[in-house]
């Protein structure tokens, strides 16, 4: 009877333990391609939200902004407790969000939501010396890449090209490549300049500059003066998502700080995702911030004082997490 007694108490173990398991929540975290920051950052996410927020999260590389809307938008499951959140660029989330996007034309993202505010993107229009690509007018009939496809640094590349009266068909040749692609194109000189949004440092970036120096050339970029004409149409067209911007000089080890526009990105997540998961993994984050900013450089602006940034702008904020702000006094 004792041994009955035993199995059954097994069995029922067992099946509550069965039962936690298909309760906790999926997170997938969208990233962007190896070499750029998003990746590293979304990786780290998740292995602090498996640890300490209650959820199963797992990072998946993709082609960054554009793509991780979609996915946001598009694979979330709330009856499979499936959910995707990731890392976007502001105007490429501003401009699904407002069906202004060719690919939210028909369905603009209006379920997406901000959980918090990682840490400002950087234009980089990377070029090398002798390249004799001093503006963006000079990227006529060159060999230039616009990133990749679906990515964030896309939409800005052609928002930049555009205010300059630059097309794509005005290129020589146009690739689209990612950022340790696009590094590596530049680096064998198949390219002669590329456009990347990212972080301070972008380790792509970083190793292209001790490459090129090592065949006896130096890294530079194109100086976006932040008094000049296009700078100004652009940050008058899309304030509030776009700020001028310097890379210093000793990031990259180039001759002087380069001028050019920045972006702060934007952690989302849809707004089916139950308050207590958003509320638990927003937690999770801030009070394990230090394990990020130990991982991920460019991670250091992801705190409290700045999670809230965009709060009050077009894209709302998700309820769990402006309650953890609020709790923590980031917020009225």
């Amino acid at each position: 009877m004792k041994k009955i007694i035993g199995i059954m108490l097994a069995l029922l173990i067992l099946s509550a333990g069965a039962a936690f398991a298909q309760d906790k929540p999926k997170i997938i975290i969208t990233t962007g391609g190896i070499g750029g920051v998003y990746y590293y950052y979304g990786t780290t996410v998740a292995e602090i939200l498996t640890k300490h927020a209650g959820v199963e999260a797992t990072a998946i590389q993709t082609a960054a902004s554009v793509d991780n809307l979609l996915l946001i938008q598009r694979r979330t499951e709330p009856a499979k407790n499936t959910y995707y959140l990731g890392a976007v660029l502001p105007d490429s989330a501003y401009l699904a969000y407002t069906g202004k996007h060719k690919r939210f034309a028909d369905k603009p993202a209006k379920e997406v939501r901000t959980m918090w505010t990682m840490y400002p993107n950087y234009m980089h229009l990377v070029t090398a010396s002798g390249s004799g690509i001093k503006t963006i007018a000079d990227l006529k009939g060159k060999r230039v890449s616009t990133a990749a496809p679906g990515s964030g640094t896309e939409v800005e590349s052609f928002l930049i090209l555009d205010a300059a009266g630059v097309k794509p068909t005005d290129f020589a040749k146009q690739e689209r490549l990612g950022a340790a692609e696009s590094a590596e194109a530049l680096s064998q000189g198949t390219i002669d300049a590329y456009f990347w949004s990212g972080g301070l440092p972008t380790s792509s970036v970083v190793e292209l500059s001790t490459t090129l120096a090592r065949k006896g050339k130096k890294i530079e970029f194109v100086d976006m003066d932040p008094k000049g004409a296009l700078v100004k149409d652009l940050l008058t067209k899309f304030a509030g998502v776009m700020e001028a911007g310097v890379i210093p000089k000793t990031v990259y080890n180039t001759e002087k700080d380069v001028n050019t526009l920045a972006f702060w990105n934007l952690f989302m997540a849809p707004e089916s995702l139950p308050e207590k998961y958003s509320y638990a993994i927003t937690k999770a984050l801030f009070e394990n911030i230090g394990h990020l900013h130990t991982s991920v450089k460019a991670a250091k602006d992801t705190n409290i004082g700045n999670a809230a940034k965009s709060a009050g702008g077009v894209i709302p904020y998700d309820k769990g997490a402006l309650k953890y702000y609020k709790e923590k006094g980031a917020i009225k």
